[in-house]
């Protein structure tokens, strides 16, 4: 190599270097404020009471099965979902205090009510807003762990760690800044669980942005859901009993 060229070289990557340190770092506030505005902004949000979503479901586990699926979410802290084959519904509902299910493609025709660890992540889903907006009033701490790839994307990363010890790492995409992945750690009976979820597809439904494409799956395993929403419904009437237990009288 040409020895007027090394000198030059060095010159550029040791500005290039020093670029990249001196561009100012975003703080917790500043990225959260920024998620908010992506999502149509804090009035917009906070407008939003319930939320319809109806769409299907595909599973992957070896074979693809594509089921019609239904997410009703209501605050503050409600949520119901249900996926349809053949005739049959499971369905999985938190009324803010306790979660309940019914399994029917696993022979569980009855309702069921479900242990805390198993109601956690309905606990998590049924923020109509996500894990970072008001975190401090839902007593998380949220930490920023600077940039990370995510599919070619030099994403955002934020550590939320909620109450109950629970952590959700969120990845905002640099440019639009609404969340692109999440992975959420979680002890369930005495095993750690980590299930990253991939976000997209976001569409305007009330005012707000929300993700019409999900899909999930436990880390490094082939197995995998896809929510994929065809229509989003704002603010709908929504009886709060379909959230709740059924009682005998309802069977």
């Amino acid at each position: 190599m040409n020895k007027c060229i090394v000198p030059g070289l060095l010159a550029l990557v040791t500005a290039s270097t020093l670029l990249a340190q001196s561009k100012p770092q975003l703080s917790v506030d500043e990225l959260v404020a920024k998620n908010i505005e992506a999502k149509g902004g804090a009035a917009a949000l906070n407008a939003l009471q319930s939320l319809k979503l109806t769409g299907k479901l595909i599973v992957n586990f070896g074979t693809s099965i594509e089921l019609t699926y239904t997410e009703i979410k209501k605050r503050p802290d409600q949520i119901r979902t249900e996926a349809s084959l053949q005739g049959m519904t499971a369905i999985e509902a938190f009324d803010g205090k306790e979660g309940w299910r019914i399994q029917p493609f696993q022979g569980r025709k009855d309702p069921e009510k479900m242990s805390a660890d198993d109601t956690k992540s309905l606990v998590e889903d049924a923020k109509i807003d996500g894990p970072l907006v008001d975190w401090k009033e839902k007593g998380s701490t949220v930490e920023y762990l600077g940039t990370e790839d995510v599919d070619g994307t030099e994403a955002h990363k934020l550590k939320v760690t909620r109450k109950n010890g629970d952590v959700t790492f969120v990845y905002l995409d640099p440019d639009a800044f609404l969340e692109i992945r999440t992975v959420s750690q979680r002890i369930e009976h005495g095993a750690q669980i980590e299930v990253v979820t991939d976000i997209g597809d976001y569409e305007k439904v009330g005012g707000a942005f929300i993700p019409f494409s999900r899909e999930s799956g436990s880390r490094g395993s082939s197995e995998k859901e896809k929510v994929v929403i065809e229509k989003g419904e704002p603010n709908a009437a929504i009886d709060d009993a379909i959230f709740h237990f059924p009682s005998t009288a309802q069977k």
